[in-house]
């Protein structure tokens, strides 16, 4: 792979494209000296793109096609984890480099999973409908409706990286029982009690109080949790996905949550986004909805510049490793 090289800092331009954080500021703040241009739409990345030496790209700011165009382009700085719509052989034909934004939202996607839990655990989303209604629920005399404790609970957690090692330790100070799949459990368990294979999950849902999805996307978790799946849950386990939609076999979901196969689901990201207004899943009041926000946080674009920055630095000074590198 032939690497482009990155022209000295007063001759850069870097652009960032997404619909609504403030890169370009938050970049100037550390280092004012370099040229910056903010990018609302695709259409303004297509505009620019055969003048931008470093890309910061939102995935739906993206088309393989704009690699025709961009002639100049060193460095694609992925706004996200996941890396799925780069066309990365293309990218190393073309010498351009890829990394992503690993280690911007896990704490952020941790609590975020850990609110859901919560939430469905002490039936919070079920007392802010009420208060909307002006509605004083009385106590419940029968103990299966009333909200129930994390504490004692099995959590299996989907995925033990970053994010499901910090949801691993959040758990566990809820007092739960944590088991995790992970691809190679020879890595270690860090916070977790148990941490097995993928090979071994079908024998792990049986125990599961709670799952929580917390894996990339890829051919192996594609639909992993599917009707099949959903059925050797423990009955009246919670369903929380902060992963990928396609994680999840929504229809499969849809039945399990109609027939009370499971207690509920808290659900960040689908099939198809924005989730569809005659989507079946918004009628369930056992289900906490959440439009793919579990990586939204205040601290976002200092994170994503200190990678940036390091990146930089790293192929100014003809290094050929990058900080989550992809490509």
């Amino acid at each position: 792979m032939k690497i482009r090289a990155l022209p000295p800092r007063d001759e850069i331009l870097i652009g960032f494209a997404h619909p609504s954080y403030a890169l370009g500021p938050a970049l100037a703040r550390r280092a004012p000296d370099l040229r910056t241009v903010d990018l609302r739409s695709l259409d303004e990345v297509e505009a620019q793109i055969a003048n931008l030496h470093v890309l910061g790209q939102s995935s739906a700011f993206w088309s393989n096609r704009l690699l025709k165009a961009a002639g100049r382009l060193v460095l694609i700085q992925s706004l996200s984890v996941g890396v799925n719509h780069y066309d990365t052989q293309a990218l190393r034909d073309q010498g351009i480099r890829l990394a992503n934004a690993q280690g911007c939202v896990d704490i952020a996607v941790a609590e975020h999973a850990i609110g859901l839990l919560l939430m469905l655990s002490r039936k919070l989303h079920r007392a802010r409908d009420n208060q909307a209604k002006r509605f004083w629920r009385p106590m419940l005399p029968s103990a299966s409706e009333r909200e129930f404790e994390l504490n004692g609970l099995c959590l299996l957690i989907v995925g033990l990286g970053a994010i499901g090692t910090r949801l691993a330790g959040l758990a566990k100070a809820f007092g739960m029982h944590v088991i995790a799949v992970r691809n190679d459990a020879r890595l270690g368990r860090g916070p977790a009690d148990e941490v097995y294979s993928y090979r071994q999950i079908e024998a792990l849902l049986p125990r599961a109080d709670c799952l929580v999805l917390a894996c990339p996307l890829n051919d192996e978790t594609e639909h992993l949790i599917d009707a099949r799946a959903l059925a050797r849950l423990k009955p009246g386990a919670l369903l929380v996905n902060v992963a990928r939609g396609r994680v999840v076999d929504e229809t499969a979901l849809v039945a399990a949550l109609a027939n009370g196969q499971i207690a509920g689901a808290g659900l960040d990201c689908f099939h198809a986004e924005p989730l569809a207004a005659d989507s079946a899943l918004w009628h369930f009041d056992n289900v906490v909805i959440t439009p793919h926000s579990a990586g939204e946080t205040s601290r976002y674009e200092a994170r994503l510049v200190d990678i940036l920055l390091a990146n930089l630095e790293r192929l100014w000074g003809g290094k050929m490793d990058l900080v989550n590198e992809i490509v």
